[in-house]
């Protein structure tokens, strides 16, 4: 219990502090030259994973991320029913943490371009969301399966190592999707923005999933 419980709480703050980067401060009230940026939300999102690696790793192993979950269960390192565990305590926390945002916007005024930082695509990009969030998934899982492994792995450094790649891959992904590569920061957000965000949901659940499937697949034919 307290494995899923440590999960909840690490994707609750993921999407607080990453989604609500974005939104306070990704713009500061819309004025150019004004704000963190890209630059600042991709980091917000990687430094949030880096504080939760240290705070609940050693707790659940701060997967944080269905996607990532996905892959470790593929990887034969987690049994079915305790992956799907993970699973609802991650998509639990995401509500949690956009319910939060969502009471924060409600109450004041906000910069963003959404009120919760929800993912979404401009019209006749599917193609290019789906292959950017699957590629960019891969990529992230395969650093944290690597990173992470008992043998071959970085240890103390994972966590750091892990944060770095998300901001990595956000600098890249933002300007495409606003970066999804986890199904969990997605649904949270998406339940309470509605429209687009809610509509193309599934695509920001089917392709980090599949990212995840993939870097699985790969780490196992490489490890060894």
């Amino acid at each position: 219990m307290k494995k899923y419980l440590a999960e909840m709480i690490g994707t609750m703050v993921l999407v607080l502090m990453g989604c609500g980067s974005a939104v306070f401060a990704g713009s500061a009230a819309g004025l150019v030259g004004v704000g963190v940026g890209t630059l600042g939300v991709a980091f917000a999102f990687g430094l949030s994973v880096v504080a939760m690696a240290y705070a609940i790793g050693n707790v659940s192993g701060c997967h944080i991320n269905p996607a990532i979950t996905f892959g470790v269960y593929l990887s034969g390192k987690m049994g079915g029913k305790e992956a799907a565990f993970y699973m609802i305590s991650q998509v639990v926390g995401a509500i949690i943490g956009s319910a939060i945002l969502f009471g924060l916007v409600s109450t004041g005024s906000h910069g963003g371009p959404t009120a919760t930082g929800a993912n979404s695509y401009a019209d006749g990009a599917f193609m290019q969301a789906f292959v950017a969030e699957l590629v960019f998934t891969f990529i992230f899982v395969l650093v944290v399966l690597g990173s992470t492994d008992a043998k071959k792995g970085a240890g103390n450094l994972a966590g750091l190592a892990i944060g770095l790649t998300l901001v990595l891959v956000h600098i890249v992904c933002i300007p495409i999707t606003g970066t999804s590569v986890n199904p969990a920061r997605s649904i949270g957000p998406a339940i309470f923005e509605g429209g687009a965000a809610l509509t193309q949901l599934w695509v920001f659940i089917v392709a980090p999933l599949a990212g995840g499937a993939l870097a699985a697949y790969i780490w196992k034919a490489i490890k060894d």
